[in-house]
């Protein structure tokens, strides 16, 4: 922190200035150093972007998770290892994004049943002509095709089985939050003929980047704000304690336990005897037991009282009848 000037240093300086004594004027080596390199920002941009993260929290665990089951899905069906890495989620107007993709290959619009307004799964050119060569069994070492045209209709065909398959991951990511049966509706290369929200509508566009040796590109899945507005609360809570205990573990602990099998005892009575006495019983002896033959027996589960019952018979075979559930505080 620069030192304040006293009164007299002050009266000092404003005399030097007035005499000539001090030049108020800066050299040309002091304007070099003081200016700076910057770049014009828009802050109405800058707010709207930031609003709509706010809005539709933790997307990203939503779009890795996504990535992850895709890959693997590609790995399977191509027998190719597929790499997907997310790199970015922005956020801009939906004339905006479309005006952005001119070098988009092919365009899958999405249906996320039972969200609204879908989404849409953008593939660039490059990566539209590489997946289709690894498809049709092409090595995955041979450079990239550098087509300059959109895929044909029979091209866009074969691409859909990709686009399919993307939306049974989708579903996958979403059941963290909502159960969706996602489904294509088109596939388009002209991006002027794809509409899934107003022009000046916010949309948020999950970037990827893929990899198959020595071939990749580049895909988007972009939703419109107001597809994920519904689940947005679902969003936020992804990540609390409440959420992971009902999380994938809790439903598999669960489901085992169910399983298990556990000792049930219909019990009439006990005795308590020592052990001499037990040493000394044999054949013929009478062990008297505390049990009265019209009181309701006692249901051990696990050695724990939970039920009464009845003793009776069922089609010749030896059955009990439930009539209480044991309560501790009676």
């Amino acid at each position: 922190m620069e030192p304040i000037l006293s009164k007299e240093q002050i009266a000092e300086l404003l005399l030097g200035i007035k005499s000539g004594q001090v030049s108020t004027d800066l050299k040309d080596e002091d304007l070099s150093v003081s200016q700076v390199n910057a770049e014009s920002i828009n802050l109405f941009d800058m707010a709207r972007s930031s609003d709509s993260q706010q809005r539709i929290p933790n997307l990203d665990i939503i779009l890795d998770h996504f990535a992850q089951n895709f890959a693997i899905t590609l790995t399977n069906q191509l027998q190719r290892t597929f790499t997907i890495t997310r790199t970015g989620i922005d956020t801009l107007e939906f004339q905006e994004y479309l005006l952005s993709q001119k070098d988009a290959g092919a365009i899958g619009v999405l249906s996320l049943d039972p969200l609204k307004n879908g989404a849409l799964m953008v593939l660039d050119s490059e990566l539209c002509f590489s997946l289709i060569e690894t498809m049709l069994g092409a090595s995955t070492e041979m450079d990239p095709l550098q087509l300059d045209r959109k895929p044909t209709t029979i091209e866009l065909n074969i691409l859909k089985s990709i686009i399919v398959q993307a939306c049974s991951d989708i579903d996958k990511a979403l059941a963290q939050i909502i159960e969706t049966e996602s489904s294509i509706v088109k596939i388009e290369s002209n991006s002027r003929l794809v509409s899934i929200a107003e022009n000046d509508a916010d949309v948020l566009a999950g970037r990827f980047q893929i990899k198959v040796g020595s071939l990749s590109g580049k895909f988007d899945l972009v939703f419109p704000v107001a597809t994920l507005d519904p689940v947005r609360d679902q969003l936020r809570d992804l990540l609390t304690v409440t959420t992971v205990s009902q999380s994938g573990w809790y439903d598999l602990l669960l489901s085992e336990v169910e399983k298990m099998s556990s000792t049930v005892i219909a019990q009439s009575g006990t005795v308590t005897m020592p052990i001499r006495n037990v040493i000394k019983l044999k054949k013929g002896d009478i062990i008297d037991i505390d049990y009265d033959p019209n009181s309701p027996l006692k249901i051990l589960v696990e050695e724990n009282l939970k039920f009464f019952a009845i003793p009776g018979t069922v089609s010749g075979k030896k059955a009990i009848h439930l009539t209480g559930v044991y309560d501790k505080g009676e």
